[in-house]
């Protein structure tokens, strides 16, 4: 039997392959990681991880990192979960590292500015991900989903990437596309699971 582990923290960037895995409907087991900061992270951790970030996940005999590479990963390992489009490969691929490569890392100043340490860091952060908001929300405004015809992990990525997003001012998720997204991904059954196991709250808009 196939042993799957994810290590993860609540709200944490573990949520997209989190539901991933509930998607999929494979057993999983959850270990969460109890330190706040990866600095603090303990040596048996960073022995999985040597970052100490979440998430990490163990397939077997495979331990893997960053939550875009677990995604590609489980939409490899288990296609029949459609965790990747039939067509549009390509697309797909650009998708996901738009948003690990340019709305992730802006997310990262946008919540600890004291890191980069050049002032205006946070401000320029906010810019940035109204703007990248924005185009997504356009992208959205003829689709339901970001690449092909179903949700893929592209949609659990950008529903992270959007929750995430409440902490802005006006949240990400008033942008009338970006919000008919993160209800249609809600909905999804893996999402709901996911958000039960992690304990987070949702907006009672969301359904």
């Amino acid at each position: 039997m196939r042993e799957m582990k994810l290590h993860w923290r609540p709200g944490a960037a573990s949520m997209a392959p989190h539901a991933a895995l509930a998607e999929i409907g494979v057993d999983y087991e959850l270990v969460r990681v109890q330190h706040d900061s990866p600095d603090d992270a303990p040596p048996e951790y960073r022995r999985l991880n040597p970052w100490g970030r979440v998430p990490t996940l163990e397939d077997g005999d495979l331990v893997l990192t960053e939550s875009a590479a677990i995604l590609l990963h489980l939409a490899d390992t288990f296609p029949d979960a459609r965790l990747a489009p039939e067509g549009e490969r390509a697309q797909f691929y650009r998708r996901l590292v738009f948003l690990t490569n340019t709305v992730q890392p802006a997310f990262m100043r946008f919540f600890y500015p004291e890191r980069y340490g050049t002032e205006g860091v946070q401000e320029k952060a906010v810019e940035e991900l109204r703007r990248e908001f924005g185009r997504l929300d356009e992208d959205l405004a003829h689709r339901e989903w970001l690449v092909g015809t179903h949700r893929t992990a592209v949609d659990l990525f950008l529903f992270m990437l959007t929750r995430w997003g409440r902490r802005l001012d006006p949240p990400a998720w008033d942008l009338p596309n970006l919000r008919a997204h993160f209800v249609r991904t809600y909905a999804l059954p893996g999402v709901r699971r996911m958000i039960d196991e992690q304990g987070l709250d949702t907006p009672d808009w969301a359904g």
